[in-house]
This record gives structure tokens, C-alpha cells and sequence, in this order.
């Protein structure tokens, strides 16, 4: 019997931001499968199975052709449905030369891709982002980080606000950060995930604070961090602060405040490997030299983020067989992990009846 997937596979992952795919064909292994994602003549993107049904060669070292991807190996052309089109010196093409292909949605820079059965797949059931109550304009940055852990720690990471203090010392955290750690929490269990705020009055603003907002030494700030996790893969943020006193709690986007609105996404790619994808909406503030300052520093964040993940993940796989122990703060990480464990629980359990 085939193993049971540990992520649910009817559901809508991020595959790329639609720059990565132009004239070439793009490869990519997600959710354990090998994918090769291409834009067609029309500019319709498409993905299908990175294995040519021949020679079982890899199609993403092949051509896009007017009427699909071409196989590098022996010319063989699949439409974008799978179907094989073309064959070089034959004219009848067998009706068992096709392949898998699978639902592909692009929206806005986002292409998201459908691993599960075709049928079910429901494009209104796609994260919206920014949403469209906060769009300001068309100014967005976004990038792509490979990552060599399990993609449940990543979003583990994201709903854990306590390691803020001690992994971001230099960026958006630091001991002085550590009345985040008592912060009252409004939380709230979703139809699709947990969503929370947390605000913390009278704090002493982080080094990124700081450096963007060029805040004197003793200026105190009103902190905001509201995060909204949609299972199974997506976490939407919205972050900042403003100056103690003026109000944040009644109006965060003023002049003079900090606010970020934030996507992250992780898609995996094996069981010890995922693609942390994020997006910056244009934010607050948004003049060209602070955009470009905030994304140097969220750069060093993730990197903070990513070396601490990556080591996770290294001493979990050398020690499975040894509990671990949860504490009072994993509360969040843990309503986000429920909600996660029963997608996929209902998903193996309709497989299992064969639904």
C-alpha cells in the first residue's frame, strides 16, 4: 500500500511568481513530484509531469513549441492538457501518449498549482492577497528562498512570535523585546485557519523599527502583529507601529507609522525540503528609499529565520524517536498544526473510502 502523504493534496500551493516562468521550461519538485511548469505561445501557463511517457526523459530540458513542450529527447510535443500532440515521423499518435498535467491558476504575480484530483479544484478557494480592502497601488516586491526543512516547521516559525526576541536580536527583535513574550493575545479559531493580534503599547520599537522610521532613543511606539494562517500553506501578515499616543490602535495607517503587509507561503518539496515564497504589499512607509531599506532588513530576518529552520530540521530527522515537550507560548503554533493535521487526516480518510 502506498504511503500516506504528510500534506493534504487537495488544495491550492504556490508553484512560482509568474516572472520565473518565460520562454524556457521551468522545473520544479513539489509535494514530491517532479513538475515542469512552461507559458505557452498564448502566455497561458501550464504545468505538467516532468517525465516524457517515451523514454521517461525530463521534459523541462525540452523546448516550448507553438502547440506545447517539446521533449528535448525525441521531439515528442504535449499539449497542455498532457495529451501528446506530435510525433517526428509518425502520423497516428497512440491514445496512451499523454501525461499528467495539473490545474494552474495565475493571479496577479502568484501561479498556484492543484497537486490532487483535478476535479476538485475549486479557484475560489485561493488566498487573496493583498486583499483588496488594502490595496495602495501596484507596488509589490516578492522572491522565492528554498529551505532545507520540513514545510510544517516554517509554518510553525511564522505562528510563534516568542522566538522574536532571541532569534531577530539585531533585526526586529532583542531583549528588549522581551514584553512580547507576556503580550495579551486575541485569537480565534477560522473556517480555514487561526487568526490573531497582538498588541504591545508603550514598547521600546526593534533595530528595523528604528532604522526606517529614524526614531530617537527614547521614543516608545504602540506594536502591532496580526497574522492569519490559511491552511495548509499560506500565512498573511500585517505588522507594525506607531509613535505611543497617536492613536494606532483606532487608525495604524497614518503618517510617521511603520506598517507592513506581508504573504508568505510554504510549499513542499519533500519531507525535509520546502519553497518559502513571500510577498511585500506596498506599505507604510512607502517612499522608494525606506521600501528599499524594509526589504534589506525582512532579507536579514529570513536569513535569521532560515539558519534556525534548517538546523530544526537537521537535529529532528538525527533524533525522531525523542519526544518533544511543548510549552504555554506554542499555543498559536499549535491551533495552526490542529487545523493542518485534520486537513490532512479527512483527506487520507476519503481516500481511504475510496471518495
Amino acid at each position: 500500500m502506498e504511503a500516506e502523504a504528510p500534506w493534504p493534496r487537495n488544495a491550492w500551493y504556490l508553484a512560482a511568481w509568474h516572472g520565473e516562468i518565460g520562454d524556457k521550461p521551468l522545473a520544479r519538485t513539489l509535494l514530491g513530484e517532479r513538475i515542469v511548469l512552461f507559458r505557452g505561445t498564448g502566455g497561458a501557463i501550464a504545468a505538467l509531469e516532468d517525465r516524457c511517457c517515451h523514454r521517461a526523459a525530463p521534459l523541462s530540458m525540452g523546448t516550448v513549441a507553438p502547440d506545447g513542450l517539446q521533449c528535448g529527447y525525441h521531439g515528442m510535443i504535449f499539449a497542455a492538457d498532457g495529451r501528446c500532440v506530435s510525433i517526428p515521423g509518425q502520423e497516428s499518435i497512440p491514445p496512451q501518449a499523454r501525461i499528467r498535467s495539473y490545474p494552474v491558476v495565475e493571479r496577479q504575480e502568484f501561479v498556484w498549482i492543484w497537486m490532487g484530483d483535478a476535479d476538485k479544484a475549486d479557484a475560489s478557494e485561493i488566498v487573496e492577497f493583498p486583499p483588496k480592502s488594502a490595496r495602495r497601488g501596484d507596488s509589490r516586491q516578492h522572491g522565492v528562498v528554498p529551505i532545507a526543512c520540513n514545510y510544517v516547521l516554517l509554518i510553525d516559525n511564522l505562528m510563534d512570535l516568542t522566538h522574536i526576541p532571541f532569534v531577530h536580536g539585531n533585526t526586529i527583535g532583542g531583549r528588549a523585546q522581551m514584553d512580547l513574550l507576556g503580550a495579551k493575545v486575541d485569537a480565534e479559531r477560522t473556517a480555514r485557519g487561526v487568526h490573531f493580534i497582538r498588541w504591545t503599547l508603550g514598547h521600546t520599537p526593534p533595530p528595523f523599527f528604528v532604522k526606517i522610521l529614524g526614531l530617537g532613543p527614547d521614543t516608545k511606539i504602540d506594536r502591532w502583529q496580526e497574522f492569519e494562517y490559511i491552511a495548509p500553506m499560506s500565512v498573511l501578515q500585517w505588522s507594525g507601529g506607531l509613535e505611543s499616543g497617536r492613536g494606532a490602535q483606532q487608525e495604524r495607517e497614518q503618517a510617521g507609522a511603520l506598517s507592513l503587509r506581508l504573504f508568505h507561503g510554504a510549499t513542499p518539496e519533500t519531507e525535509n525540503s520546502c519553497f518559502y515564497f513571500w510577498m511585500r504589499a506596498r506599505s507604510l512607509p512607502d517612499d522608494p528609499a525606506s521600501a528599499a531599506l524594509a526589504i534589506k532588513e525582512m532579507e536579514r530576518v529570513f536569513a535569521q529565520d532560515v539558519a534556525m529552520l534548517e538546523g530544526q530540521n537537521a537535529r529532528l530527522a538525527a533524533t525522531r524517536a525523542r519526544p518533544l515537550v511543548d510549552i504555554k507560548n506554542d499555543n498559536l503554533r499549535l491551533m495552526a498544526r490542529r487545523t493542518l493535521d485534520r486537513m490532512i487526516s479527512s483527506e487520507h480518510s476519503q481516500v481511504r473510502s475510496g471518495q
